[in-house]
């Protein structure tokens, strides 16, 4: 029986069917916080990020969001402008330097007629990606701060860029407030839990960077069943935000 582990390995499009889609699409090279789409805007297509990776954000209020994913090499984005009369429901923005490859609708039709191979591995994807966001919920719902700021890490790890020499996750001051975004969590929250994960020995801090132990970083969080006043955390933290 495959486990959850063993999916994760193997959850991103592989190089072959990259290089069938850039057959039918166009890359893109975004700047640092460069803003690819705005929540509500006309949608058609989809992208997959080719390097960096790509932050989705649901505007709560001025200055203030929620990141319900962050997307890294060989994942999609902005599948909405697959369905009819699409509507981007996030903004898009390239957190760092970023490339992307973009097919419109068409050229995604094209791309299933005459790939159906490479096509069913593209749709599974997609279908991955929908589990990761109904796993997340469930880590919203039933998670405490600490297991969900673990849980966000691993994703950050996703994009190699921010891996170091060492293989360590590195965590820069301006990643912090997309911390708190994707935990949905205060600073003062996150920095203690990142505190904890120094003091466990997961993490190294050296001035305001964190170095983050991946291999160490799953067995960290023990089971320890759900946190049932975790929905009520996130709303009180949501709000001293």
């Amino acid at each position: 029986m495959q486990t959850r582990s063993s999916q994760k390995k193997n959850s991103r499009l592989t190089a072959d069917t990259v290089v069938a889609l850039a057959g039918y699409g166009a890359r893109s090279s975004w700047p640092s916080n460069f803003e690819i789409y705005q929540q509500g805007a006309p949608a058609d297509g989809v992208s997959v990020v080719l390097r960096g990776h790509v932050v989705l954000r649901n505007r709560i209020r001025a200055g203030r969001g929620f990141v319900p994913s962050i997307v890294t090499p060989g994942e999609t984005f902005g599948v909405e402008g697959l369905t009819a009369d699409g509507l981007y429901v996030t903004d898009a923005h390239a957190s760092d330097e970023s490339e992307t490859l973009y097919l419109s609708s068409s050229q995604f039709r094209a791309f299933v007629r005459e790939k159906p191979g490479a096509a069913l591995q593209v749709l599974g994807q997609l279908m991955r990606e929908r589990c990761d966001l109904l796993e997340k919920l469930h880590a919203m719902a039933s998670q405490n701060v600490e297991q969900r700021l673990v849980f966000s890490l691993k994703r950050m790890s996703g994009d190699r860029s921010l891996i170091d020499g060492d293989g360590r996750l590195r965590l820069e001051l301006r990643h912090h407030r997309l911390l708190c975004e994707m935990v949905g969590a205060t600073r003062e929250s996150i920095a203690l839990a990142l505190g904890r994960l120094v003091g466990s020995g997961v993490a190294e801090r050296r001035g305001v960077t964190f170095l983050i132990a991946l291999s160490e970083l799953t067995g960290h969080v023990a089971v320890e069943g759900p946190d049932t006043q975790a929905p009520f955390a996130i709303a009180a933290e949501q709000a001293r935000h």
